[in-house]
């Protein structure tokens, strides 16, 4: 992305957003009614790049309402031993998942490392696909690049048995412009191999049938990398699929809140040119049309809710104060709690947009970019990844309903399968939220990786129980049931 876009991908700190009681629900929009980002199959990097400067979306997470937890462990600091009495099965899976997080670690330091040092913008991470599909082949993972037509999406594939559930799991890749893994995905590439790796271990030690599938999508930074590849049937066959992302908050911490759906929006007028002082007359004014656009959405910001959100700028081309604007463009976010909420708030601000055309006598030219779901967390998945977290590492988890000031294209994915996509905190410095050089600086020290391994852990855990609990993938399939119809609280 150019550096002069602005990047509203990912995660800045965790602003939580409360619904008081009788407040809104995320419901899911029919599947007739969402929109299609159709993506030309034969689309290149270099169109995708241009795709992703019209239109970023931001993702902005970061972990509040949690306190730290008393029994707050270090990954490196012995977890609670097991008890001869704890003999179930998923007391053994605990046990190997430790074990193979503790044999690889060297190497997933030494891989996240890597990404750090090798910054890559959106449909750009060519490092970080070389980089990681390499290390998933020499791991006994059956490797697809390029995946779906991007050539920086790639797919990577283990199956034991005969049959079973399908794991999913995501690699996020890609960097910032000019402050390179401000927002600590090549954690976030890591912690995907991590599961992946000990996921692959547990099935071949404990000989559980299931398929493990590891995506390394592209492009969150307001690419919508999620959405091409779900569009395009990436995410077929999966019957659940997580990830995870770092951000600032009290140590010892993760949460399962949802997000903001968040639509980006490109306004161009057209107006005419005229001299401003010899014949003002003759013009129609671009600028005042943006102008009277800006006014009337910052009036209309005093009627929207409180967990809402609308800002954009103004740009010109060549203006000068003699001369009558014949162009102005402007850049807009709307944002709401749930993709209803989004799509009543945008027609609102359409609203204003051509009311302020039409007062200036100038052609408007509207074009959305993709839109960015709200997370529909499965409360199942949540409920037990939190349980795994609190009780091996004493992490404190907040499971409730609390929204984040976030957007991401996993979202998406979650209105179409079980998902989950817990975030975590990492230490930070004052003032050093994502999306800043000072984070780009604490995703490659040692205590975020230590951290990043213990979410690898509760993730793993979490998956294998869907895997070979057939109560516990009865319960993640009647959540994410009750989530799409709106008719049930998580």
């Amino acid at each position: 992305m150019s550096g002069d876009s602005p990047q509203i991908g990912c995660f800045t700190p965790f602003r939580r957003l409360r619904f008081g009681n009788g407040g809104p629900r995320r419901s899911s929009p029919s599947r007739q009614d969402t929109p299609r980002h159709e993506v030309d199959d034969k689309a290149t990097a270099d169109d995708l790049q241009l795709r992703m400067e019209a239109h970023c979306i931001p993702c902005d997470f970061g972990v509040a309402g949690c306190s730290k937890g008393d029994s707050a462990k270090a990954f490196d600091d012995a977890p609670p031993s097991y008890s001869l009495e704890e003999t179930s099965d998923a007391r053994r899976y605990e046990q190997t998942v430790e074990e193979t997080i503790a044999r690889w670690d060297p190497d997933l330091r030494e891989l996240s490392l890597q990404i750090h040092e090798h910054p890559e913008l959106g449909f750009q991470e060519f490092y970080a696909h070389d980089t990681l599909t390499s290390f998933m082949s020499k791991h006994g993972f059956t490797v697809t690049p390029h995946l779906c037509g991007l050539k920086t999406a790639w797919r990577a594939e283990y199956s034991f048995g005969k049959g079973g559930r399908v794991f999913g799991i995501n690699a996020e890749m890609d960097a910032l412009p000019h402050i390179g893994h401000g927002c600590g995905h090549n954690l976030i590439a890591m912690s995907a191999v991590g599961v992946a790796l000990a996921a692959k271990a547990v099935l071949e030690t404990h000989r559980i049938p299931g398929t493990i599938v590891l995506l390394g999508t592209p492009a969150e930074e307001g690419g919508g990398g999620k959405i091409v590849l779900l569009e395009r049937g990436a995410y077929q066959g999966m019957d659940f699929c997580l990830m995870c992302h770092p951000g600032p908050g009290p140590s010892n911490s993760s949460g399962t809140g949802s997000s903001l759906a968040t639509q980006s929006v490109i306004v161009e007028y057209f107006g005419h040119s005229a001299h401003a002082a010899a014949a003002p007359w003759e013009g129609k004014n671009a600028l005042d049309a943006a102008v009277l656009a800006y006014s009337s959405v910052a009036a209309l910001r005093q009627q929207i809710k409180p967990n809402c959100r609308v800002h954009g700028t103004i740009e010109g081309n060549n203006w000068e104060p003699n001369v009558i604007p014949d162009y102005a463009k402007m850049r807009w976010i709307v944002r709401a709690p749930s993709y209803t909420e989004l799509t009543d708030l945008l027609q609102r601000v359409r609203r204003c947009i051509e009311a302020a055309g039409t007062a200036t006598e100038c052609r408007v030219e509207v074009s959305l970019g993709l839109a960015y779901h709200d997370l529909s967390q499965n409360s199942a998945l949540a409920r037990e990844f939190g349980r795994v977290v609190t009780t091996r590492y004493g992490m404190a988890t907040n499971n409730d309903d609390a929204q984040m000031a976030a957007s991401t294209d996993f979202g998406n994915v979650t209105y179409e399968l079980p998902g989950l996509h817990p975030a975590y905190s990492i230490p930070t410095v004052p003032h050093g939220a994502n999306h800043t050089a000072e984070f780009t600086k604490s995703a490659r020290s040692i205590e975020a990786h230590k951290t990043t391994l213990k979410i690898v852990v509760g993730l793993t855990l979490t998956g294998l129980r869907v895997l070979d609990d057939d109560t516990f993938y009865d319960e993640v399939k009647r959540s994410f049931h009750r989530r799409e119809y709106g008719n049930a609280s998580p």
